[in-house]
């Protein structure tokens, strides 16, 4: 690939593009076979529920240790390192829900090397891509979230129907295995650029720190180099941190719930069979993948030609996506056919990935040498969301079935969906109050 005439940063952005793609057709993949494999064996909701949440457990306990690896060590080895520990797992384990602890320890290991995915990538892409590049790039990379759910959505239930759950996780292996070696080829570290205003922005450098506390390099009569001291304190003290924080601890909230109970949607909620269904099923996930690519392009139009500001940029998408997306969750649960649905949940999803262009790159803005913790500590709210909302939502489904006899009326599903339409409106303001796009740490 390297040989043709192309920048080497695109193909960096395309390898995480691909990457994040395999990570969402494993979690798709393993939603989609554990629920055909758990109501096979009689398993209820509250106990599916928990155990679809239980990858959120070892993922959020990763984050920010995935992010200090990739400051220290560098995000393209803490990448690959993740990719062989989950590929693996997936190999080795059976997917027996019977075996529950089995299970239950192969989902956690799985949930720990994937939460040093995103926060290598962010580092990577601090290192190679330039600010006004940084959107688009950030928007592609994570569309491969979207794209990776729709195929999984479109081509697994197939799979499973005919060779089984348990081929679900050998596709997911190989898959990851075809990753790592693409990425030990192709990827390297970015050579220091020589532009001073590249380094002013963060890119273009290795950003590894120098060992000991304060190291000067005199080679040829060079200069002093500092050491790159994470100031953890001024972080995690941050209103514009925390304004990125609580909007991916929604969006995450919104996307996990929907990825791993829509389909028991489709199936309970709607009397509808995923087989059946055809592609309609994936348009969510794609849509997801076209609106987070014209996020960036436009942010980047926006900001390049200086139509509006970096701040007033990452309000107004961030903004206009959330707020949309509300509107289309809460009235989910009163579409009943298929297309209705399909619809409703495409609007909410693809609204919520527009938003991704203002919260998602803003780690960036305002803190790139730091890309990497900033996204460690931003991502662990919204493994927290993967915790708290698939396990809730087994737990109300579970009780609306006692209510109501069964989970196909509109009124079963309301609050499933009203509470992360409530976190949107709520996350909005949080954002339009505290985010700002401008560089606050050197």
């Amino acid at each position: 690939m390297t040989d043709l005439k192309f920048p080497k940063r695109y193909w960096i952005v395309i390898l995480t593009f691909v990457s994040t793609c395999v990570c969402y057709i494993e979690r798709v993949g393993f939603s989609i076979a554990y629920t055909v494999a758990a109501d096979a064996a009689g398993v209820n909701q509250s106990t599916k529920g928990t155990m679809l949440a239980t990858f959120y457990y070892g993922y959020a306990c990763s984050q920010v240790p995935g992010g200090w690896a990739a400051q220290r060590i560098g995000g393209r080895k803490v990448l690959l390192l993740s990719f062989v520990l989950w590929s693996s797992t997936c190999f080795l384990v059976p997917l027996d829900p019977n075996r529950v602890s089995v299970l239950v320890m192969a989902r956690l290991l799985v949930g720990v090397a994937q939460g040093f995915i995103f926060p290598s990538i962010h580092t990577v892409l601090a290192q190679w891509v330039p600010p006004h590049e940084r959107s688009r790039s950030v928007s592609l990379t994570t569309s491969g979230m979207y794209l990776g759910a729709a195929m999984g959505m479109l081509v697994l239930p197939s799979l499973v129907k005919y060779k089984g759950p348990q081929s679900v996780f050998h596709i997911e292996a190989a898959l990851g295995a075809l990753w790592s070696l693409l990425w030990v080829k192709y990827a390297s570290d970015p050579p220091r650029s020589e532009h001073p205003k590249a380094a002013a922005a963060g890119f273009g450098e290795s950003l590894l720190p120098i060992k000991g506390s304060q190291k000067t390099k005199m080679e040829n009569g060079g200069t002093g180099i500092k050491t790159a001291k994470i100031p953890w304190k001024r972080i995690l003290l941050s209103l514009p941190i925390w304004a990125i924080v609580v909007n991916n601890f929604t969006f995450h909230y919104a996307l996990y719930v929907l990825m791993n109970w829509l389909p028991t949607y489709f199936e309970l909620g709607l009397q509808l069979s995923l087989q059946d269904m055809g592609s309609s099923k994936m348009l969510p996930y794609l849509n997801m993948f076209i609106f987070s690519n014209i996020g960036g392009v436009v942010a980047d139009h926006l900001i390049t030609k200086r139509i509006l500001s970096v701040t007033k940029t990452r309000k107004y998408l961030n903004t206009l996506g959330f707020l949309v997306a509300s509107i289309a969750l809460m009235a989910l649960p009163l579409f009943r056919t298929s297309t209705g649905a399909v619809f409703c949940s495409s609007v909410a999803l693809g609204f919520l990935a527009l938003g991704r262009a203002g919260f998602a790159v803003n780690h960036m803005d305002i803190a790139p040498r730091y890309a990497g913790i900033v996204m460690g500590v931003s991502n662990t709210a919204g493994t927290l969301a993967g915790i708290i909302g698939v396990d809730l939502t087994g737990q109300l489904l579970e009780g609306a079935k006692t209510a109501y006899s069964d989970l196909s009326s509109p009124e079963s599903w309301r609050s499933v969906f009203f509470i992360p339409g409530l976190l949107c409106i709520f996350s909005t303001f949080t954002f339009l109050l505290f985010a700002t796009g401008e560089r606050i740490f050197d």
